[in-house]
This record gives C-alpha cells, structure tokens and sequence, in this order.
C-alpha cells in the first residue's frame, strides 16, 4: 500500500552522520547491511527495513538481526557489545556451563545469527530515545557479494544503471546464506528484497529513479565480495576494514571521480587514486593473473544478468542498454 500513497517501502539499513547526513545501503542477506550501518561515528536508524516518504527515511522495526559467524570483538565491536541479557542467539555454539559462545564454531550451521533491540547498539537513534528517522539520504549504496570477482570494489552508477541494478538484486549466495549452500551461486532478488514485494519491480524502481532526482542522492555500487579473483581461486573476500574505508570515503563525501575508468562488463564508473585505495585493487580487471579466466567469468555472470533480467518483460531500452555486455579480450 505505500507506494499507493507515494512512499517506498525498502529492504535497506541506514544511518546518520554528525552533519544529520543519513545513507541507505541496500543487499541481500551476506551483503553486509547490517555490518556497515553499523558504524562508531554514525547513528543507526535500522539496519533491514525503512520507509522514504516525503519527509526523509523511517525504520518499520525495533530490532536488528545480525551474522554472528565469525563474530570478532575488535571487527565487530558494536554488534558485539550488542549481545548482552534480552539478545537472541540462533544456531550458535556455547558451553554449557560458562555459557561463552564460539562464534566460530559451524558445526551447527554456518548460519548462526543475532537478534537484539535496536536500543542496545550503543550508536543508534533508539538507545538515545529518539525517534528511528531520518532526513532524505546523501547517499545510496547497493552492496553486492559478487564471488566472482567481476563487480568493482566500488562504482558509481547513473540514473539508469542505478534502475536496472536494483531491478536486478544481484549478489552471490555463499555458504551459510541458505542450507545446503556450499559453493557460491548467483542469486537475484528484485529491488534487494522480492519476497517482501506484491507489486512489479518496476514500480519500486520508478519510486526510486523519482526520489533520487528529487532529493539529488547519488547511488553507488559496493562489492563486498571478491575483486580480482574468484572465491573458488583460494583468495580471500575483501577485508572488511577496506569495504568501511569505501564506505566512509562514500558518507564523508570523499569520494573522487574526478579520475575514472570504466569497467569491462557493466561500464560502471570507477574512481582512480583514491585515498587509502590502490588502483589495481579498484579495477577488477588489473587484479587477474588470467585474463582469459577474466573475461570467460565476465561473459558467463554477463549472461546470467541478462537471463534474469527477461523475465521482467521490460521494453525501457535506456534502462535495459543499462546492463553488463559480452566481450572478447583476453590474451
């Protein structure tokens, strides 16, 4: 019904810096939503479900629901201190009688999670007794685990490629997403949250296109995922203190592009020289010992998109010329 009467309804966090500066980060779960939102020097509105009306952004929710794999004390410290009497705890594993939890302990499921009232992370709106709102957002992040190591680390995307991302909802579903996940598989959610949504995709994408040309919000793409090799080489994801660096360059309005290139498949914009940030590392392409490898991985997740994306039976050439293509390259 919301959007009904104008108001889109969002499988999002966000949160609100120091100069009542709010972001939005979109994802599906693994993307690291809640992880991000979740920041020291930032205010937490909610971290899974908000509402942007004409007014600014408000939270549908009283709680957080966090990973608590691998849960790291000096990573994760705010979610950590989170865990406290009235937390829930879902799939973990603990000793009796201590009651101390291993958190990296999978033995019951790489799922393990983290339920607590949004008052008890210490940085957020609710712990203060204030209302869990915000003004319109200075930014847009859509997140992406991409195992696949084609999407760049960061990107920043027009009108149309913003669109036809978040139509798309793409990320790779990794182990301990869903049960009997072992191996990374590409997965597509409409809008970063279809099972949330009864009306067609188009018309939350529209909503969106319109509020971000009001209210001037610039929207980017985070990869949280792998970035110049694929999960399945042996590397390891991006480290987390690297995709809050990004992420923090993003909110603080640091973020230069000023200096860019394009990247192969989604002609994405990618900023060169950035603070704390090396080329080769921004620019998937340049991290690959294999180029052939590259550019048969590029096609194959092109493809994927591209099958996905049918199904919508959308005729807006602007917002369809808006996605990957296939190339030929390599050496």
């Amino acid at each position: 019904y919301l959007p009904l009467d104008g108001v889109m309804p969002m499988h999002c966090s966000a949160n609100i810096g120091e100069n009542e500066d709010s972001a939005l980060f979109f994802g599906l779960s693994g993307t690291g939503k809640t992880t991000l939102s979740t920041d020291p020097n930032r205010r937490l509105i909610g971290d899974d479900e908000h509402g942007w009306s004409d007014d600014g952004i408000f939270n549908f929710e009283g709680g957080c629901y966090a990973k608590a794999i691998n849960l790291d004390k000096e990573k994760e410290p705010e979610i950590y201190n989170a865990i406290r009497h009235g937390s829930l705890l879902e799939n973990v594993v603990y000793d009796l009688e201590t009651k101390e939890v291993d958190f990296d302990d999978s033995s019951k499921s790489e799922n393990s999670r983290i339920c607590y009232p949004i008052n008890f992370i210490e940085n957020s709106l609710g712990s203060k007794g204030l209302p869990s709102a915000g003004p319109h957002p200075n930014a847009v992040i859509f997140l992406t685990c991409d195992a696949y190591g084609i999407m760049p680390p960061v990107a920043k995307l027009d009108a149309h490629q913003a669109m036809y991302h978040f139509i798309s909802g793409y990320t790779a579903k990794m182990a301990g997403t869903e049960t009997g996940v072992v191996d990374p598989v590409a997965a597509f959610s409409p809008c970063y949250g279809g099972p949330f949504l009864t009306l067609h995709p188009l018309v939350y994408a529209k909503l969106l296109q319109e509020k971000l040309a009001k209210h001037q919000a610039p929207i980017y793409l985070v990869n949280t995922g792998w970035s110049g090799s694929s999960a399945t080489s042996g590397s390891k994801r991006i480290d987390l203190k690297l995709t809050k660096h990004i992420i923090d360059l993003i909110t603080d309005g640091k973020l230069d592009f000023s200096d860019s290139v394009k990247d192969k498949f989604f002609n994405l914009d990618i900023p060169l020289n950035s603070e704390g940030l090396d080329n080769d590392f921004l620019v998937p392409d340049r991290g690959w010992d294999n180029l052939d490898e590259y550019y048969k991985t590029g096609n194959m997740l092109t493809k994927l998109f591209n099958e996905n994306f049918r199904k919508f039976d959308i005729s807006n050439s602007d917002i369809l010329n808006a996605g990957p293509k296939i190339q030929s390259g390599g050496m």
